[in-house]
């Protein structure tokens, strides 16, 4: 028979023995501990700080108007539609501004839309599940037949719709056009997915012994789930958060490609958008390093955000 004293055990005749007992480790550290093994999902993270990184820097420039780098891509470097070179990586457009460039500026209008479309998505998806799931009742079939609605209509003509609907139109002053209304129209289209995810959870959490817990000591409703039911959920949001960037990034290109989205500075969707008819000409490279651009953070986000799953899941985590 083993006795504990101030985390040591003791052996039957009160002998401190000398190992310490192994200490716990929570869902966090246990989950980043099983991420940092993955050698891949640790290549797309560096992958993906890269493309954040790049993105502060052209955010920085415009805020401090530094002619540099991606600042300058309307500055022409060349003649027309100059093939890649040691001195253009990617090439001239038809103006003579470096495609390069302009890739790199693209990648600023991209991640920026994904992230606040995903911000807004989910400021409107966890909160309505989060209510659906613990109120239940007229409730939750008012929330319920809210998302199986818009879930009815398909995605792409949703989002053409509300991108029309708040394209040039003033809200509090500010007029909505280019990328503003590109992210709204997606942040109010996607938070279907995350609703149901979260008003599911918190079924499951709402009858758990912490909760009753914090219900016998007196808790209100707003604090238990803020308190205590969001935190244990809140690794499905962060897995959402990941998952959906992608989908974000290429509604984003579709947008643009379609002429619903930034016009007057480069984006993916808008290079595409300007190479389409250069392709039957020869002119291959503008179209080629946008979608060079898109394949590598696409996958970097995909591969990381499978392997966040299976680190923080605990229905599917391995050793």
């Amino acid at each position: 028979m083993l006795l504990l004293t101030r985390g040591f055990p003791l052996n039957e005749q009160g002998v401190k023995l000398k190992k310490e007992l192994p200490k716990g480790r929570g869902l966090w550290v246990d989950g980043l501990r099983r991420l940092r093994r993955r050698k891949l999902a640790m290549v797309s993270f560096g992958i993906i700080m890269v493309y954040l990184l790049l993105t502060g820097f052209v955010c920085v420039t415009e805020i401090f108007d530094w002619q540099v780098g991606p600042a300058r891509w309307d500055e022409k470097v060349g003649s027309e539609y100059e093939p890649p070179s040691a001195e253009n990586i990617f090439g001239t457009d038809f103006l003579g501004r470096s495609v390069f460039r302009k890739t790199l500026y693209g990648t600023k209008i991209s991640i920026t839309v994904a992230f606040w479309a995903s911000v807004i998505s989910l400021g409107i998806g966890v909160p309505l599940g989060a209510i659906a799931g613990y109120f239940r009742g007229v409730v939750d079939e008012i929330i319920v037949w809210l998302y199986t609605t818009l879930s009815s209509i398909p995605y792409i003509l949703l989002i053409l719709a509300f991108a029309l609907v708040l394209r040039g139109k003033t809200v509090f002053g500010y007029k909505l056009a280019g990328i503003t209304s590109v992210y709204l129209a997606i942040g109010f289209t996607s938070w279907v997915g995350i609703c149901r995810l979260i008003r599911g959870e918190v079924i499951k959490h709402k009858d758990r012994e912490y909760v009753l817990a914090a219900r016998s000591y007196g808790c209100g409703n707003s604090r238990i789930i803020l308190r205590y039911i969001i935190p244990n959920v809140f690794h499905i949001i962060i897995i959402n958060f990941s998952l959906s960037f992608v989908g974000f990034i290429q509604a984003e290109v579709i947008l643009s490609f379609l002429g619903l989205g930034e016009k007057t500075r480069p984006s993916w969707g808008a290079m595409i958008d300007a190479a389409r008819l250069d392709l039957p000409k020869g002119y291959w490279w503008e179209m080629t390093a946008a979608t060079i651009a898109i394949f590598f953070i696409s996958l970097a986000l995909n591969i990381f955000g499978d392997a966040l799953r299976d680190s923080l899941d605990p229905k599917l985590r391995i050793q």
